[in-house]
């Protein structure tokens, strides 16, 4: 995994309780890739990620650029599921 400073902080937030709805869905959009995710556009503003072999659909936050609880907490789930915890790291 080829996580930076910036990246390990955005997956050290996911993690954190209570859930933050302040990150950047930037930031975790990045930190997906960085982790090697391959991030594709869907229809609107969805977003296909699938790492590990594991897929997930989320929606790019707009007008806003943060996620916000819910979609923290989706991506929390699927990196669960994709074997990545923030004890791993």
């Amino acid at each position: 995994m080829g996580l930076n400073s910036k990246h390990q902080k955005t997956l050290n937030a996911i993690f954190e309780n209570p859930v933050k709805s302040n990150i950047s869905w930037n930031d975790i959009e990045n930190m997906l890739i960085a982790l090697g995710a391959e991030v594709s556009e869907g229809a609107g503003s969805r977003v296909i990620v699938v790492l590990n072999g594991i897929r997930a659909v989320f929606h790019r936050p707009h007008p806003e650029k943060e996620a916000d609880k819910g979609a923290v907490k989706s991506v929390r789930r699927f990196l669960a599921e994709a074997g990545v915890t923030n004890d791993d790291l």
